[in-house]
């Protein structure tokens, strides 16, 4: 009996198994979907990266890539491309929606999917590299443009070659900035098909087969597969707001606007918090950019030269040192990189006048608080009123803010609550005049007690 119960238990024990493993095995996988809409930058090749991670983590189909950019830094643009290469499961990157565009980075990034998809109206191509270095001599610039030029096409010919698409197509986008249209992308075997929407996309995708980098062979299966799409983290959309050049060019400003105004008067902290953390944030921004590093030291030397005025009597040569200090530093703070990454000129003359104004108004409010008489301390007492509190016929005691003076009357004789003008003083004595017009001082001496 006890057998044949046991055997019954372990049976059971099996059926709930398998239909646990059933039903693991009916759960339905899910699509990754992300998006990049904007330039490429070191935030946006860190989202991509947790996405596909997060993909191949939880064993999705595939990761289809929205794209819309007019490209980017090279650095961050390699880093997406590299991470595409080694998925573990089909990447399909597909430039929508419609009036969207992959331009420079996003040609590479593109061509590096395994299915490449564009919706109706939208382009791809000008790809070709712009130098970030310095600028030096003209044949070393003429040099270094070469390799940055060779070492992009032998990029893309090798992307383009993995996948079976146009190679010759791909290396005129770089060297020439050839661009073409959705349909003649396709006709040209750059990308693999054109879908109106994502619902199309994932129909035209089921049952096609694609190569990882290992060689395997994937059908896609995208019927009945739920769609998920995964967004940027708040701070990954703060961190890429901020990232925008205009951006991280008026955190810098309003920085050293804050910083400014603090050291111009001491104890208002407010101004002196929010200038601090607007420079870490700026310097973060930058940073990320690869901002010039010249333009950027003008901007704080003109901060410099701002402050010095408010001690060095120049007659405007430092303002005026620091305002075309600001100015040449915001004209060569993205000197040099894509074109993505350059500031408004509108903004630049905008902040730099402002920006030189309110500098200019706080330097005169200084100059003139430093050159204005001193009326605090002994200096302060000069030209003040004193009431006599005993007869002065040389010296006595008066009552001089509210507190008892030795005192010694310059002339003539005072009587007992007449008002009296400091006209010097020494240690705690003060030396007084009569005034044209005599009073009592009634309130006063009624809540004195005279000795």
């Amino acid at each position: 009996m006890s057998r044949g119960f046991a055997l019954l238990l372990l049976t059971l024990l099996l059926l709930v198994g398998l239909a646990w493993a059933e039903a693991d095995a009916a759960e339905p996988a899910e699509i990754n979907v992300l998006h990049i809409d904007g330039a490429i930058n070191p935030v946006v090749s860190g989202y991509i990266e947790r996405g596909i991670d997060r993909a191949e983590k939880n064993g999705a189909v595939m990761v289809i890539i929205q794209l819309d950019t007019p490209g980017g830094l090279d650095s961050s643009m390699r880093d997406i491309v590299q991470r595409i290469v080694n998925a573990k499961l089909p990447v399909v990157v597909y430039v929508s929606p419609a009036g969207a565009r992959a331009a420079s980075a996003g040609v590479f990034i593109t061509m590096a999917a395994h299915v490449a998809a564009m919706a109706p109206n939208t382009a791809i191509g000008a790809a070709h590299p712009v130098s970030i270095g310095p600028s030096g001599a003209e044949e070393t610039s003429s040099t270094m443009e070469k390799k940055v030029l060779n070492d992009a096409l032998a990029y893309i010919r090798s992307i383009a070659q993995f996948h079976g698409r146009n190679v010759e197509w791909a290396q005129a986008a770089v060297r020439e900035s050839v661009s073409a249209s959705a349909q003649e992308a396709l006709e040209l075997n750059i990308v693999d098909l054109i879908a109106p929407n994502l619902d199309s996309l994932l129909e035209q995708l089921d049952g096609r087969q694609v190569r990882l980098l290992n060689g395997s062979q994937v059908v896609l299966q995208t019927h009945g597969v739920e769609v998920r799409k995964l967004d940027m983290s708040t701070i990954e959309r703060f961190l890429d707001a901020i990232s925008d050049p205009n951006i991280a060019y008026i955190l810098l400003s309003l920085a050293m606007l804050g910083l400014f105004v603090e050291l111009a008067n001491p104890g208002m902290v407010f101004p002196g918090v929010l200038g601090g953390i607007f420079l870490f944030l700026s310097l973060y921004s930058l940073g990320m950019l690869h901002a010039n590093f010249a333009g950027l030291l003008l901007i704080l030397l003109a901060f410099g030269l701002f402050f010095a005025e408010i001690f060095v009597a120049s007659h405007g040569m430092l303002s005026a040192g620091g305002i075309g200090a600001f100015i040449f530093g915001s004209l060569l703070l993205f000197s040099g990189s894509s074109p993505v990454f350059r500031i408004s000129p509108w903004l630049i003359g905008g902040l730099a006048s402002g920006i030189s104004i309110v500098f200019i108004l706080i330097i005169a409010a200084a100059i003139r608080a430093h050159r204005r008489q001193v009326v605090t301390g002994r200096e302060g007492l000069l030209g003040e009123v004193a009431v006599a509190l005993t007869i002065l016929d040389s010296e006595g005691t008066v009552l001089l803010e509210g507190e008892r003076w030795k005192a010694e009357l310059e002339e003539g004789r005072a009587e007992v609550g007449e008002k009296l003008v400091v006209t010097r003083t020494k240690g705690l004595k003060v030396w007084v005049k009569k005034t044209e017009s005599e009073f009592q001082s009634e309130k006063i001496l009624g809540n004195l007690k005279i000795n």
